[in-house]
């Protein structure tokens, strides 16, 4: 987008504010930037989509706290704070934390690493044996211990396996609960592990672990409700979405050190997006 192509917006006092609206606009495909002009901060934005961009202004002053604003700024690798006068960084970190995150995203986060710090803690066995997937499936065992079905979502192996996979829940449910609703995000997480679990088990048994399905059924939700339906503000970069999908390949090859569950991600993915599909039929039909 050539630079004469750019017209001013508006003018604000603080960056942050115009660095947030900027990243914003950008997701959804609007050519902006942000200049620093007689002691403020213009927000320029593309010529053809000026009166678009103003309407999404006026709603984005009236709640720059909604989830979509954060997430566009995540997704662009800024950390940006609405207030100008941030706390101090811990406390900045924890009210960012829990701003972003709701109920059920923060249930699911803390039952994760409750039970991998009671693994850690030299309960592993015992936990893995409560929460691990059925060694056969029948309705009996199913009838006896429904919670095993998505049980062993709660349980990793590693320090890394937890972290990585609590970050993009955090991150990716956090975003799709404030957006879509508590229901959309425990229907994702009940509906994903259920299947990664059990296409997981019919190909190499029991002896599995971790929140990896849920997490791409996440990033297939995000990346086809951004792409279907952009104005909800869900979204993922292109960058983000290669990784996801080439980290996926690369659990088919021999490159790997480590035993990964692909069939959990590649089902998990698969469902994620389906579900989208069905809720954005849904929001169209309504």
């Amino acid at each position: 987008m050539l630079e004469q192509e750019l017209r001013p917006l508006v003018k604000v006092t603080q960056h942050n504010i115009a660095l947030l609206f900027c990243n914003y606009l950008q997701t959804i495909q609007v050519q902006a930037q942000v200049k620093s002009e007689d002691a403020g901060f213009v927000i320029y934005c593309q010529l053809d989509k000026h009166d678009f961009a103003q309407q999404e202004f006026e709603q984005f002053i009236a709640e720059p706290y909604q989830a979509k604003y954060q997430q566009a700024a995540w997704q662009n690798g800024d950390v940006t704070a609405v207030n100008s006068t941030s706390p101090a960084l811990l406390s900045s970190f924890k009210s960012q934390f829990f701003s972003h995150a709701g109920i059920v995203t923060l249930v699911v986060f803390t039952l994760c690493w409750l039970v991998f710090i009671a693994s850690s803690l030299g309960w592993g066995n015992a936990v893995f044996h409560h929460l691990q997937f059925y060694p056969q499936l029948s309705v009996d065992a199913v009838l006896q211990a429904p919670h095993r079905l998505i049980g062993p979502a709660f349980f990793h192996f590693s320090w890394l396996h937890i972290v990585f996979n609590t970050m993009w829940w955090w991150q990716l449910g956090g975003s799709i609960e404030q957006v879509m609703g508590k229901f959309s995000l425990i229907n994702l997480l009940v509906i994903s592990a259920l299947v990664s679990n059990v296409g997981q088990f019919f190909v190499d048994g029991p002896n599995f672990g971790g929140l990896s399905g849920v997490v791409y059924a996440l990033v297939g939700y995000v990346w086809w409700v951004g792409w279907l339906l952009p104005e909800k503000g869900l979204s993922l970069s292109k960058p983000i979405i290669g990784f996801m999908l080439f980290w996926l390949l690369l659990g088919y090859t021999s490159l790997m050190p480590i035993n990964v569950a692909n069939t959990a991600h590649l089902l998990g993915l698969v469902s994620g997006c389906i579900l989208a599909y069905i809720q954005v039929l849904k929001a169209k039909n309504t």
